[in-house]
């Protein structure tokens, strides 16, 4: 077996064709699907079904691709190590950051990043938790940085910091009378939220979990995509929203005059650096993880998750 088989059988796993893998593995079709032939006559198994649209990897094809994944995932680290030590670091970094998080982390660090790795292609989208974690197992992004834990065999988490949820509260909130509040203070029925495609509309009911079955949905009919919208819908309307603490280092005194923090224990996202099982751009990665967390408060980092928190999932 050579490791251009195992190239070709991984992308017909992966993509269900053989005219799509050929097209992926910049190969002819009849060439691709001879060396898969020339290897299940040497290996005497059926890999594939081909009587199926998809196509379909069979049981022991299943069991065999998963090793030749390790295979190539230990000769892709080989081969990135080459290259690191020959040529620096190069090539283009496809990565995803959560809305949430992207304006409060990207515009400190981004600069000195370009600057430590000037031959990198740095490409950078905004997406969601769900079209992230499609794209990072459709092998489309390197990595993610997203709240945690997801639950997913196939992902490696690295959690990079724990961020504390506030209560934002329009003027005059009975409240605002609180040095401090707990989730059972607020009201459900006023509660702003992001639309339900954001992790955090989810973060924030759960966080308000106790006063669910009280809730008429009165507010809750309103959805937005934005923190900025959150916050002008509380100023203009009153009530209340949860935000990030990352989002409040840029407001006003007298915005964060209507801030409460939460008693112990503190609510709390861990955020972490997300990618696949065979991801190998490992220098890299941890390289942006270390800018990413030198713009982080020191409390918030996550060698000092030892204080009273509470994850919110």
């Amino acid at each position: 077996m050579t490791i251009t088989q195992m190239e070709y059988i991984v992308a017909v796993d992966k993509y269900g064709s053989f005219v799509t893998a050929a097209d992926k593995c910049n190969v002819t079709q009849p060439t691709l699907s001879m060396q898969i032939q020339k290897l299940e006559d040497e290996f005497g198994v059926k890999l594939f079904d081909r009587n199926h649209h998809p196509v379909v990897t069979t049981l022991v094809g299943s069991e065999i691709i998963e090793q030749v994944r390790n295979v190539l995932f230990e000769v892709n680290k080989v081969k990135e190590l080459i290259q690191t030590k020959n040529n620096g670091m190069k090539g283009r970094l496809n990565i995803a950051i959560l809305p949430t998080l992207a304006p409060y982390i990207l515009p400190k660090m981004l600069n000195e990043f370009m600057d430590k790795f000037p031959d990198v292609e740095l490409q950078i989208f905004e997406l969601t938790t769900e079209n992230i974690v499609k794209l990072l197992k459709e092998e489309k992004l390197d990595f993610g940085i997203l709240a945690t834990p997801l639950h997913d065999k196939d992902l490696k988490e690295t959690p990079i910091f724990y961020e504390q949820f506030v209560a934002y509260l329009g003027e005059n909130h009975p409240l605002l009378a609180k040095k401090s509040i707990l989730a059972t203070d607020l009201n459900i029925n006023e509660l702003w939220t992001l639309n339900d495609e954001h992790c955090m509309h989810f973060q924030a009911i759960n966080l308000c979990e106790g006063n669910v079955r009280n809730r008429d949905n009165k507010h809750l009919q309103y959805q937005t995509g934005t923190i900025q919208s959150l916050v002008k819908m509380v100023e203009n309307n009153g009530g209340c929203t949860i935000l990030p603490e990352l989002c409040i280092e840029d407001f006003y005194e007298h915005q964060l005059e209507n801030i409460r923090y939460f008693g112990a224990p503190e609510p709390v996202r861990e955020v972490s650096l997300v990618h696949s099982r065979y991801f190998v751009k490992n220098k890299i990665a941890t390289s942006f993880m270390q800018l990413v967390s030198k713009y982080i408060p020191e409390a918030m980092l996550a060698k000092n998750k030892a204080r009273n928190i509470l994850e919110i999932k």
